[in-house]
């Protein structure tokens, strides 16, 4: 392979001669098609005095609103792409000097119909009816705000980047109350200029609007109804026009914060911490209106959800998702890769250059953050994340200052080129640095109207422990119907060592094939079947084949959105050196094949009792397995949540046998869309660790809230109950705006 002996420069070059063709269609292509900005519908936004400002309290009757621009002609992109929406919805615009403000207004047919599982912030408020507003301030058609709205109030906020990343993290200061009425129900939105990074320059923004009707599981949009587009994808957005003279204010944010805490290791004698009070806070400032710089002084993490509780049956560690707001925030800045990293699994995220979650953790345990500072935004032409940050020293390390920055420049009409840079080991052990170039072509109009998205990346790590070593890759992705396709490739060198990322397999080529054909029904029972194969194959660095997946699966999805899914999984591993999967069974050397059978289910998340469940059977390398789960999620009312579930493993083999189960519950209590308690339970028989986290929290208004925490662990060793740690802590946060 030519991969084996060219060095980083050639390998970028064929990587570049890979999607060449694609930049030449692309090139082609926008010089033939039609479609351009005066093809996209066009709203001009109507300027009001800020004395004339709506009140947002679901009541459309404020004269304000008569003269307002209206938007009425909504389509489909599901389930009938194209077609016009079954049920009527108005939309009004207007905006002053401070906010731009928006009112709707869904008719419904079947009003009692209308679903509404959640009325919390940042709740999952896709389980129900709702009305989404997409604006990008900058007209990039790459990036944008999204501002969800339920039927009883419930809202959420998230950043939408290169039409591929949706950061549900994000938080801004914003309003919106709702109300359900006779005949549908009625929104209104006021979202502060303040709170977006726009071009000061520009009146025009892109604009989308979406509205999600789930008894019917209809999804209507203003702009574009291509359903091969991620619900994310801004790029065939609408325009609003006429956003002028607007009033930023000196663009400064404080968010302040008091915290009391206490700790007590109860299987430590002497470890009770008694009250402990501690302070810290934010600063935002908009250096210009599409640039802001942070700066942190001990930011706290006990609103932080428990990680995900998994148990390893494989020889390559575990990857585990950022949990913490602060760093999910402006996580998809840090994103590089494009699709070579994408997704939650460890395969996907082996060789990932950033991640967050080694700031702050060091070996599963937390380290302080004294103090940090973050750049984000646009500035001349470039988009930019940066991030710096001192940690506390340890009993084993010493302060350490941890830094990424991260730069792209959009190229041609969707696509980006960029670099990354990291330097810092959270472990202080060596002194770590990565440099990586990446390059994402994109064309939603390739061949008329089909998407083609193409990745190429290279990167090289520096370490005075391990040496230097490269890691490169490149995918094509054809995400259309009905024909789906993915294929890509991934080289990770053996001393290819991302102190600041995730690596957990080196010395390895990954190819991955993944093609699908969608048959879509009209009028039918079954909105539509997938068939299609999902293939991976692992070799070293020599082509010697050393893991292999080859799935052939059959995919079933109704109109009322369940879903089931019959696959059959073909497997082989060459195991070089022993290793241990629990209770001490060891998986001894030699080559593995062996072939097992799937079944999926999910239930619409539209009803108040869904479930989802799967399983697979019957062999694990030289014996047999099950592995099942199950879970429930329970939604009577909009005001409570119960979701409880099971995984486990059956593993029976000549070496041994070990039954796994890992227990979790999750129960949400919604006082009103300001106020949550949140509770948090989970066990698995492996480690015997109990883990319980209640939380509750009231923004007492926009951008200041109340969070309480309790977390307990325990350990059940056979029928015994051993506490082991109890954490409480009570904080109380402020937003200054200026």
């Amino acid at each position: 392979m030519i991969y084996g002996s060219q060095v980083g420069v050639t390998r970028i070059l064929f990587a570049g001669a890979l999607l060449a063709p694609a930049v030449l269609a692309d090139n082609t292509a926008s010089a033939a098609q039609s479609l351009g900005p005066n093809a996209r519908p066009v709203a001009g936004a109507m300027r009001i005095e800020a004395a004339s400002a709506p009140i947002i309290d679901a009541d459309l009757s404020d004269s304000a609103w008569a003269g307002a621009t209206v938007i009425d002609q909504l389509r489909q992109r599901e389930p009938d792409p194209g077609a016009p929406a079954t049920e009527r919805t108005v939309l009004r615009v207007m905006y002053d000097a401070n906010n731009i403000y928006f009112s709707v207004y869904a008719y419904d047919s079947a009003p009692g119909e209308i679903a509404v599982r959640t009325i919390a912030r940042d709740g999952r408020i896709d389980t129900g009816d709702s009305i989404t507003i997409m604006l990008d301030p900058g007209l990039t058609r790459r990036n944008a705000y999204a501002f969800t709205v339920g039927p009883t109030g419930a809202r959420g906020d998230s950043l939408l980047l290169n039409n591929a990343e949706e950061l549900d993290e994000w938080d801004a200061i914003w309003n919106a109350r709702a109300r359900r009425v006779a005949d549908g129900w009625v929104a209104e939105v006021a979202i502060p200029f303040r709170s977006l990074s726009y071009d000061s320059a520009g009146s025009d923004w892109g604009f989308e609007f979406s509205r999600d009707i789930r008894h019917k599981n209809e999804e209507v949009r203003w702009s574009s109804t291509n359903p091969a587009l991620e619900g994310s994808d801004i790029s065939q957005s609408g325009t609003l026009t006429g956003i002028t003279n607007i009033e930023p204010g000196i663009g400064l944010d404080v968010q302040v914060y008091g915290k009391i805490g206490a700790r007590n290791d109860w299987h430590l004698p002497g470890s009770d911490t008694g009250l402990d009070g501690t302070f810290g806070g934010n600063a935002f400032y908009k250096i210009t209106p599409a640039l802001t710089g942070t700066l942190t002084i001990n930011p706290d993490f006990s609103d932080a959800p428990l990680d995900l509780r998994q148990v390893n049956t494989s020889r390559f560690s575990l990857f585990f998702p950022e949990t913490r707001d602060f760093f999910l925030h402006d996580a998809a800045s840090f994103e590089f890769g494009g699709q070579s990293f994408a997704g939650e699994n460890r395969d996907t995220n082996n060789g990932r250059p950033f991640f967050s979650r080694n700031i702050g953790l060091v070996n599963g345990a937390p380290v302080s953050i004294i103090a940090g500072g973050k750049l984000s935004g646009e500035y001349g032409g470039f988009n930019i994340g940066a991030l710096s940050v001192l940690t506390d020293r340890t009993p084993f390390t010493d302060q350490q200052v941890l830094s990424t920055l991260r730069v792209t420049r959009p190229v041609l009409a969707e696509s980006r080129l960029g670099f990354i840079l990291t330097h810092g080991d959270p472990t202080g052990a060596s002194e770590n640095s990565i440099a990586g170039l990446d390059f994402q072509y994109r064309n939603s109009n390739f061949l008329g109207d089909a998407v083609l998205i193409a990745d190429a990346f290279y990167q090289r790590s520096f370490s005075n422990l391990w040496g230097d070593d490269d890691s490169f890759g490149t995918s094509v992705s054809f995400p259309n119907e009905p024909w789906i396709g993915d294929i890509g490739f991934k080289e990770i060198g053996r001393n290819f060592d991302p102190a600041l990322g995730f690596v957990n397999r080196t010395a390895i080529r990954l190819y991955e094939a993944q093609a699908d054909y969608r048959f879509r029904f009209q009028g039918s029972f079954l909105r539509n079947i997938d068939i299609g194969t999902e293939n991976k194959v692992f070799t070293d660095l020599h082509d010697r084949l050393e893991s292999r997946e080859n799935e052939f699966g059959i995919d079933f999805q109704t109109r009322a959105d369940d879903e089931l899914e019959i696959s059959v999984t073909n497997y082989f591993e060459n195991i070089p050196e022993p290793f241990d999967l629990p209770n001490n069974i060891f998986v001894l050397p030699r080559k593995y094949q062996w072939t097992n059978i799937g079944l999926q289910f999910e239930s619409s998340d539209a009803r108040p009792l869904a479930i989802e469940a799967e399983i697979s059977c019957c062999s694990f390398y030289n014996g047999q397995a099950v592995e099942a789960a199950v879970s429930v999620s329970y939604r009577p009312n909009a005001f409570f949540e119960f979701v409880p579930g099971w995984e486990g493993s059956f593993i029976d083999l000549p070496q041994g046998s070990v039954d796994i189960h890992v227990v979790t519950v999750d129960s949400v209590v919604n006082f009103t869309p300001e106020m949550q308690l949140a509770v948090q339970a989970q066990f698995d028989n492996i480690s015997r660790d109990l883990g319980f986290l209640a939380r509750y929290r009231w923004e007492y208004q926009p951008g200041s809230e109340l969070f309480v925490a309790l977390g307990q662990s325990a350990v059940l060793p056979r029928s015994r109950f051993v506490v082991q740690t109890t954490q409480f802590s009570v904080r109380l946060g402020h937003t200054f705006r200026f």
